[in-house]
């Protein structure tokens, strides 16, 4: 099993920082993730340097304050949500040479999805940028037990950036999402891009607690599968709770599997060397037939978890 690239909470601390994935991890290019907390009057600052990234609140607001490469000063506030569980959140978009300041109100979690721009063009750096959680496009993906749901906040079309793609998805409790299983590791014109994944997630478990036999919040629990092509192995069967990272560096990935009373959450963050951002997918052969099936199932009415879009 390729255990390197699983990550629990925990394994991946660095200062003020509970979960931090970026260059140090081995083997890893061109993205990263910082994950953590803040409290009332508590700043947290960053140089984005080589960087661009996005500003997540995971629950509770923060305000966030942005100076550009020429000078440009942008502040914004952030208006979050009670949990990830909860619905789409506003968002910003830090470009790189940039600094920026993060500064909070009320408690808040908070997470930046990180993309190394490896080509760094004169005149090319898209601006700062802020969304609203109204302005969230939220797509209902799949059918029947691979129903789920996608919140493309910082996809193409939707957000200006250079290199990062990044999205939510909620599986509902014992369905199955990224699935079929695909890859996007190999860069074939119009048909697969080569990008790098982080999946960061989180576990409901907030409903099972008037039910938990010791009174407190049980640790829900979910799984992910990654495996191999025939030029490139891997292997990983991972087991996540709310706070742990797995990193898909290549081959297929899929199912997520979210086990029966537990909705799973994960935040993806994908970025490559290819010179357009795009993402272009190719389904396993053996299991693309899934996506026929869906035609005669529907979706399943418990989504959109967050009340509809």
């Amino acid at each position: 099993m390729s255990n390197r690239w699983v990550l629990p909470l925990g394994s991946a601390e660095r200062e003020d920082w509970p979960v931090v994935v970026d260059e140090t991890v081995e083997g890893w290019q061109y993205t990263g993730l910082y994950a953590g907390s803040l409290l009332p009057g508590q700043q947290r600052g960053l140089l984005t340097g080589s960087r661009e990234l996005i500003v997540l609140p995971l629950s509770g607001s923060v305000e966030v304050r942005c100076t550009e490469a020429g000078g440009a000063r942008s502040t914004v506030r952030l208006d979050g949500r009670r949990s990830v569980f909860a619905g789409p959140t506003d968002i910003a978009y830090v470009p790189r040479v940039s600094e920026l300041v993060l500064e909070a109100s009320e408690p808040c979690r908070i997470a930046l999805a990180v993309a190394v721009v490896p080509d760094q063009p004169a005149g090319a750096v898209p601006r700062f940028q802020h969304r609203s959680a109204a302005d969230v496009p939220v797509e209902l993906r799949g059918a029947g037990q691979a129903s789920r749901e996608v919140r493309n906040f910082g996809v193409p079309g939707v957000l200006d950036s250079e290199a990062l793609i990044a999205c939510e998805v909620i599986t509902p409790a014992g369905n199955w999402s990224s699935y079929p299983p695909h890859k996007h590791d190999t860069r074939r014109e119009g048909l697969e891009s080569e990008l790098e994944e982080i999946y960061y997630f989180e576990v409901e478990t907030e409903r099972a607690l008037g039910v938990s036999a010791e009174g407190r919040a049980p640790r829900g629990f979910g799984y992910l599968r990654v495996y191999g092509t025939a030029d490139r192995e891997i292997d990983v069967l991972a087991e996540v709770r709310s706070g742990d990272v797995v990193l898909v560096p290549h081959g297929w990935h899929g199912p997520a599997m979210a086990v029966p009373g537990y909705d799973l959450y994960y935040l993806n963050v994908m970025a490559g060397p290819g010179p357009e951002r795009a993402w272009l997918i190719c389904d396993d052969p053996a299991h693309a037939w899934i996506r026929e099936t869906w035609t005669t199932q529907d979706v399943d009415p418990r989504l959109p978890v967050g009340g509809a879009p």
